[in-house]
């Protein structure tokens, strides 16, 4: 069941762009990743999702429901983490997070369970916390309230890796409980980690939507193939390989999509080792903003 969707959905600030034709579809039980360097759209289109400001034109719905700006009944569905965390300081921890779910219509029953696993101590006041320590209790108010989806803008933000950690297996256990995760980030070793398919905005235009597991199996893979004895290596005919280099009994090249017509080839000589790269996440992302825009 589709948690977000939005079609063509476009924001224009006077004669600047925000994002274009904007079309995403996130399911229940999904983690999708929304990446994009600064300025590329990605926090107008968390604004918009928000109800925080108005498309030029276009449509989204959250949870089978279009978005009414004259009302608040959607957004009991989201669970939001922004980007930049501002909590009050007079507050304790427990008065806070009692606060934000008295605004949901009562105490939430996964307050104490998540305040064990992110070690919250809630009796604090919140302007004696450390920056990690407030992301953390910024964390427990996204989840605590069971919504169906979250938004979570740049989460780990401060977090130490021990806390990193805790966090993907909550963004886990959401998942499999049905909800809809739509994590924006910059760290992309996360969003492989935790994200079964990514979206890459460019100058406010999504310019692709894919599963990760297939998105790398269609990029460039590194290869280093060592032989045992020295070979003519022009009789080495390996087809679909680029950039081909040699150095003594070594072969370095490049090779996009499947390689066993190479390994069948390779198998026709004496091969002592051989290394296949797979491009990360970071190589596919690069390479997406490496390449000149489109033109209209």
């Amino acid at each position: 069941m589709p948690i977000i969707e939005t079609d063509e959905l476009t924001k224009h600030y006077g004669v600047c762009r925000g994002i274009e034709d904007l079309d995403l579809r996130v399911d229940a039980g999904e983690v999708f990743g929304f990446l994009g360097p600064n300025g590329a759209g990605k926090t107008t289109t968390i604004r918009l999702l928000l109800g925080l400001i108005r498309p030029t034109r276009g449509r989204m719905r959250i949870c089978n429901m279009s978005i009414d700006f004259r009302s608040f009944s959607y957004k009991k569905n989201i669970g939001y983490l922004p980007g930049e965390v501002g909590l009050p300081g007079y507050l304790t921890g427990g008065e806070f997070l009692a606060r934000m779910a008295s605004l949901r219509g009562g105490a939430s029953n996964k307050l104490e369970h998540l305040a064990q696993r992110l070690d919250l101590d809630l009796s604090r006041k919140i302007k004696s916390l450390s920056h990690g320590t407030r992301q953390k209790l910024a964390i427990a108010q996204a989840f605590m309230h069971n919504a169906p989806l979250l938004i979570l803008d740049e989460p780990t933000t401060g977090l130490d890796p021990l806390t990193q950690q805790v966090f993907y297996e909550l963004v886990c256990e959401e998942r499999d409980r049905g909800t809809a995760v739509f994590l924006s980030s910059h760290v992309l070793s996360e969003v492989d980690r935790v994200c079964s398919r990514v979206g890459i905005i460019r100058q406010g235009r999504l310019v692709t939507v894919e599963r990760i597991d297939d998105l790398k199996k269609k990029r460039i893979k590194r290869v280093e193939v060592v032989f045992d004895a020295e070979v003519n290596t022009k009789a080495v005919r390996l087809p679909g390989t680029q950039s081909l280099a040699v150095d003594g009994r070594v072969i370095r090249f490049a090779i996009e999509g499947e390689y066993n017509v190479m390994l069948k080839t390779l198998s026709a000589y004496p091969v002592e080792d051989i290394t296949i790269q797979d491009a990360t996440l970071e190589d596919i992302f690069l390479e997406y903003y490496a390449a000149p825009e489109r033109e209209e």
